[in-house]
């Protein structure tokens, strides 16, 4: 049985931790609720830009983009989105298991693929799994920067342009709420009918100055505004997954003080004991 003053030193090293995990878990807690007001903010600009490019890829135009041509799929592109930062519970390793089985697919398949990687924690993990990565954007802080994101992303567009890749995913964790956040691999490229939802009527538009100019810019803001929601989403379920994991793991300290606390009492009365017995024996004897 340890000392006393062994689980004395036990007992002062767990609440140290304990101060720190409680710490950062206010620190979340604040965090999170920016970041959630931020995604919230960013859904409805997100959902309007996807159904105006849903019609445009139903449209009669003869202008067609290159993002919504279909190609046979042989390269592909990837875009993982991760945190910088751990401690923040399952939630990298989820959507990275994810990521792993989709890769896994691909190979069987005999697809070749290259990865866009946002997020510290999603490059080391591509680095580590041999994954070519072709770009990455780390180091985002608290707030998602479109100007940090699209040189990165641009890499992967322009590869799709150029006939590099044939299709482009996108793999982040939702935000459902602050106990879920859920791992969710997407299409981006190409705008397919089928995966913009099915024909409602069929219609085309009048551009202005022209067909290309205007599909162009509309069809690269929207890929852009995907992945801003995307990283957006992101960061609002780190901070709650952090918040959550902290805690968990202060919950799981106080629990070890008290556990710790009762050893040392019954220590401490067994030396007690120990004494007395020793004492009585002693006067016994005499």
């Amino acid at each position: 049985m340890p000392s006393g003053k062994e689980i004395r030193t036990k007992i002062k090293s767990v609440e140290n931790t304990r101060k720190i995990t409680k710490a950062m878990e206010m620190v979340a807690a604040s965090k999170m609720r920016k970041a959630q007001d931020r995604m919230r903010a960013a859904r409805p600009y997100g959902e309007k830009i996807r159904r105006v490019a849903a019609h445009l890829s139903h449209a009669l135009t003869e202008y067609k983009h290159p993002f919504l041509v279909n190609r046979e799929v042989r390269n592909i592109g990837l875009i993982i989105v991760t945190s910088d930062k751990g401690l923040c519970g399952g939630l990298n390793s989820n959507i990275l298991r994810l990521a792993l089985g989709k890769m896994k697919g691909f190979e069987a398949a005999g697809q070749t693929f290259q990865a866009t990687c946002i997020g510290n924690k999603g490059l080391g993990f591509m680095q580590r799994a041999g994954a070519k990565v072709v770009s990455q954007a780390t180091a985002l802080g608290d707030t998602p920067r479109l100007e940090k994101l699209i040189g990165p992303v641009k890499v992967q567009l322009d590869a799709y342009m150029n006939g590099e890749i044939d299709a482009l995913y996108i793999g982040y964790t939702r935000f459902i709420n602050t106990m879920k956040q859920e791992p969710v691999f997407e299409q981006l490229l190409p705008l397919s009918g089928e995966a913009m939802g099915k024909r409602e009527a069929s219609w085309d538009y009048v551009y202005e100055p022209d067909a290309k100019a205007v599909i162009d810019e509309l069809l690269l803001r929207y890929v852009e505004a995907l992945i801003y929601q995307a990283v957006a989403e992101n960061m609002a379920s780190e901070q709650s997954a952090r918040m959550v994991a902290m805690k968990s793991a202060s919950d799981n300290a106080k629990n070890v003080i008290g556990e710790l606390k009762l050893v040392y009492n019954k220590t401490r009365q067994a030396a007690i004991t120990k004494e007395l017995s020793e004492i009585v024996g002693g006067a016994a004897a005499v």
